[in-house]
C-alpha cells in the first residue's frame, strides 16, 4: 500500500499497485489482517460477537409473540447468516477491501463509504456505551450506596462509580492488537452465556417449575418479537474486522455457520425455558424474574455482568482501527494504547452523564442494527455483483429481506413516536 501524506487524498491500491477505488487511509488493511487468527479462535470471536445480552430478552420476545413466533426467530437467524455471507462475498470481490466502509466504497464510491462508516461507528459506539450503562445499573443494585472519595473533594458514587470501575476492568482488553489473543477473552464470554442458560435450567428444575403452555400466537406482539430477534443476531458491524483477522478467510462462511447455529441453540433454549418457567409474567430481562438470595440467581447476575465486559473490546476494535488509520498511527504500540484509552474514556464519560439512556439505546440500537445487518449487505452485494449477473431467485430473496428489514425499521420508528407522544388528560 502506498504511503500518503493526506489520508483523504490517495486512492486505495491492490497488492499489485493498481488503483481500484478512491478512499482514505482508513481503507488500508488494518493491523488485524496480519494477526492470522486460527479457525477455532475465529469461532470464539465471532460467536462472542453474535451472542450478546439479547439472550436476556428472548423469553420476553416469545411471550409477546407466542410460541409460533419462534418460527420468526429461525427465519431471522437464517436471514442474518445469509447477509453475513453477503459481506464476505463483497470483501472477496476485491483483495484490498478490509473494513465495512471499504465495502460501501467498492459498491457506491465515497458516498457509500461515508454512509456505512457513520452508521457502523455510531452503532458500535452506542452499543459499547450501553454495555457500560448495563454494568453500572446492575452493580448499583447489587451494592447500593457505594461511594469513593477522590482528591479535591470529588466523590464517585452509585452508577457512576461502577461505570468507571467497569471501564477500568475492560481497558486492558482494548489494548490487544491480535484478535487471536482476544479469543481467550471471547471464550470467557461464551462461558458466561452458557452459565446464564444453565442458571435458568437450575431455576426451572429446583424452584419454580413450569407454569403451562403459554400463548400459541399473539399477532399484536409479533412486531416486538421480530425486533428483539433481530437484535439477538446483530454483529455484522464487526464481521469485516474478524474476516480480515483470519489466517484463511475462505473459511469465514463455515465459521459464521458454526457461530450462528451455536448462538441459535443457546437463544432458543433460553427462550423456551424462560417462557415455560415464568409464562406471560416474564419480564423484559429474564434475570429480573429470578428470586433473590438463590445461588443460581447470583450466578445469573454475575454472568450478566461478565458478558458485556468480554465483548467491549470486539465492539470498539473497528473504531480504534479507523482512528489509527485516519491519523497514520497503525503499527505503533503506544499510539494504539493511547487511542484505545481515549475511546474508552469517552464512552465512560457519556455513559456516566447521559440520563434516561436505556430507551435511546433501544431505538437507535435496533434501527442502526437493521441498517448494518440487512440494508448495507444486501444493497452493496447487489451493486457490486450486478454487472456479473445475478440469478432471479437470489435477487427476489434479497428484495424480500430488504422489505423485512424496512418493516422492522419502520416499526421501531413508530414505537418511538408513540412513546414520545404527549399524554392528554
Amino acid at each position: 500500500l502506498a504511503a500518503t501524506a493526506s489520508p483523504l487524498g490517495e486512492p486505495l491500491l491492490t497488492a499489485t499497485g493498481k488503483r481500484v477505488v478512491d478512499g482514505d487511509a482508513e481503507a488500508q488493511l488494518p493491523p488485524y489482517r496480519s494477526a492470522g487468527a486460527s479457525f477455532s479462535r475465529t469461532c470464539l470471536n465471532l460467536t462472542n460477537a453474535v451472542s450478546g445480552i439479547g439472550v436476556l430478552t428472548m423469553p420476553y420476545a416469545v411471550s409477546r409473540g407466542g410460541w409460533l413466533s419462534l418460527a420468526l426467530f429461525a427465519l431471522v437467524g437464517a436471514v442474518c447468516y445469509y447477509t453475513g455471507t453477503l459481506i464476505a462475498r463483497c470483501m472477496r470481490a476485491d483483495g484490498s477491501v478490509a473494513t465495512y466502509p471499504d465495502v460501501g466504497q467498492l459498491a457506491f464510491g465515497a458516498a457509500g463509504r461515508r454512509t456505512v462508516a457513520v452508521f457502523m461507528y455510531v452503532e458500535l459506539y452506542l452499543v459499547a456505551i450501553s454495555f457500560l450503562v448495563l454494568e453500572g445499573d446492575n452493580l448499583d443494585k447489587l451494592f447500593p450506596g457505594a461511594s469513593v472519595e477522590l482528591p479535591a473533594g470529588y466523590q464517585l458514587r452509585g452508577k457512576q462509580l461502577f461505570i468507571v470501575l467497569a471501564g477500568a476492568v475492560v481497558l486492558p482488553t482494548t489494548w490487544l492488537k491480535n484478535l487471536g489473543v482476544l479469543a481467550y477473552v471471547s471464550a470467557l464470554g461464551l462461558v458466561a452465556s452458557a452459565a446464564l442458560t444453565a442458571s435458568l435450567v437450575w431455576a426451572g428444575v429446583s424452584e419454580s417449575g413450569f407454569r403451562g403452555s403459554g400463548n400459541v400466537l399473539n399477532l399484536a406482539g409479533l412486531p416486538t418479537s421480530l425486533g428483539l430477534y433481530f437484535v439477538c443476531f446483530t454483529g455484522h458491524a464487526v464481521f469485516p474486522t474478524i474476516y480480515s483477522s483470519m489466517k484463511n478467510s475462505k473459511q469465514f462462511s463455515q465459521v459464521l455457520l458454526f457461530s450462528s447455529v451455536l448462538c441459535s441453540l443457546n437463544y432458543g433454549l433460553t427462550a423456551v425455558l424462560g417462557y415455560l418457567i415464568y409464562g406471560d409474567d416474564v419480564q423484559s430481562q429474564v434475570t429480573l424474574n429470578l428470586p433473590s438470595g438463590r445461588v443460581y440467581t447470583k450466578i445469573a447476575i454475575v454472568m450478566t455482568l461478565v458478558n458485556p465486559l468480554t465483548k467491549y473490546a470486539l465492539l470498539v476494535a473497528p473504531i480504534t482501527s479507523a482512528i489509527e488509520e485516519r491519523f497514520s498511527l497503525a503499527g505503533s504500540g503506544p499510539a494504539r494504547v493511547a487511542v484505545s484509552t481515549a475511546v474508552l474514556v469517552s464512552t465512560v464519560a457519556v455513559a456516566s452523564m447521559v440520563p434516561f439512556f436505556g430507551f435511546l439505546m433501544s431505538f437507535i440500537g435496533s434501527l442502526l442494527s437493521v441498517m448494518a445487518t440487512v440494508f448495507f449487505p444486501c444493497l452493496c452485494y447487489l451493486k457490486i455483483y450486478k454487472a456479473k449477473g445475478l440469478r432471479r431467485v437470489e435477487v427476489a430473496a434479497i428484495v424480500a429481506i430488504l422489505l423485512l428489514g424496512a418493516f422492522v425499521a419502520v416499526t421501531a420508528t413508530k414505537k418511538l413516536g408513540q412513546k414520545n407522544r404527549p399524554q392528554t388528560k
